[in-house]
């Protein structure tokens, strides 16, 4: 196979379809409104851009027909947008109209949950919020400066079912194949291990975890698109030094996807993903790393959107307490900008992919 046409028609086809995309949700009004204050200055960029990685998987497919660990990750990154775009479809209508107040005075206000500090702002989300808001206006502590419509969203718990049926697609698939002469792995083995029907859940559990974590890591221009990128960049280089550079084209269809997607979602991003692109790059990326059996690599490169779920599971248990999440939101909030810690995300995987790498050739030498 030539890995760089692979390559060229991934970016290609990307960045051709983004560019249609967006012209087409900037003419049907299809645009964001961002609840974050940090980011309100971003309303009107058009969202949902990830139905271009749908048209581009569909035109590689098409391509490359016969190659099985293509069409495994191309069809399971469909069935993931598709339920993507119906979350993004949903909530285009809004659930409710929630405040954004700003601090006024010269000490910490506290409502809700928050620590509200002097000049910072917040959303009033919660009911504890709703039910201290008159009394801090009645004293003039806080003041109402916008408000912002919340979308609506499928529930959590159905969000979990429908990323166990991507999981179950791929199990499906993958026994078809696997059953035609084809070996991929997670039917036979994980990361060396025969674990046999038990890799049913391992998948599951993978590919939900996969797609939450990039999903949650998607709130800043270019921030999810160029960690999987990354990543998926170094699970070729890990695969070319342990001699199985055959089974790269998922990751290399991966590569050619998020930096063409990235010539337009780069800071400043002119055009967002939505659910309809997060959801499939966590399925693309978790569905590469089960067929190609590099477990262990693939959540080492995956660190930083798996340290923000738990991060954010943390807040949600009550264990912490944030003042917005995820966790780059706050950072956000704590007045470091956008553009530096997209570039900390980055560079933090990308030297946890060096150290994997050099300790992979290492034993590999």
């Amino acid at each position: 196979m030539d890995y760089g046409f692979l390559f060229l028609i991934s970016f290609l086809t990307t960045v051709l379809f983004t560019y249609f995309i967006k012209k087409i949700l900037i003419k049907s009004n299809i645009v964001d409104n961002p609840i974050v204050s940090e980011h309100r200055h971003k309303t009107g960029t058009p969202t949902m851009g990830g139905i271009a990685f749908l048209f581009s998987i569909l035109f590689v497919s098409s391509i490359y027909y016969n190659e099985p660990l293509i069409i495994v990750s191309t069809l399971t990154m469909i069935v993931a947008g598709i339920f993507g775009l119906l979350d993004d479809l949903i909530g285009l209508k809004s659930k409710e109209i929630q405040k954004v107040i700003k601090n006024i005075s010269e000490k910490s206000v506290k409502i809700g949950i928050l620590n509200l500090k002097p000049n910072h702002e917040a959303r009033v989300a919660t009911l504890k919020a709703k039910r201290d808001l008159p009394s801090l206006l009645d004293k003039k502590l806080v003041k109402v400066i916008d408000e912002v419509p919340i979308k609506n969203e499928i529930s959590e718990r159905d969000k979990i079912i429908i990323q166990m049926v991507i999981g179950t697609f791929l199990i499906v698939t993958s026994s078809i194949l696997t059953l035609g002469g084809y070996s991929l792995g997670p039917l036979i083995n994980f990361g060396g291990i025969l674990v046999g029907i038990l890799s049913i859940p391992v998948i599951l559990i993978g590919i939900t975890g996969a797609i939450n974590a990039v999903n949650l890591i998607d709130g800043m221009d270019g921030l999810s698109s160029g960690i999987i990128a990354i990543a998926s960049s170094a699970s070729v280089i890990y695969l070319f030094i342990t001699g199985n550079l055959d089974k790269s084209p998922p990751f290399i269809v991966l590569i050619g996807l998020t930096l063409g997607f990235l010539v337009f979602n780069r800071y400043p991003a002119s055009i967002f993903m939505g659910d309809a692109g997060s959801f499939v790059l966590g399925a693309g990326y978790g569905t590469a790393v089960l067929i190609t059996d590099i477990p262990y690599f693939g959540v080492l490169t995956l660190i930083v959107p798996i340290a923000t779920v738990v991060i954010s599971l943390l807040h949600r248990v009550h264990l912490i307490n944030l003042p917005i999440e995820p966790f780059h939101h706050v950072l956000n909030y704590h007045g470091i900008s956008e553009k530096k810690i997209i570039a900390l995300y980055w560079l933090i995987t990308l030297i946890i992919s060096i150290v994997g790498l050099l300790t992979t050739y290492y034993f590999f030498l």
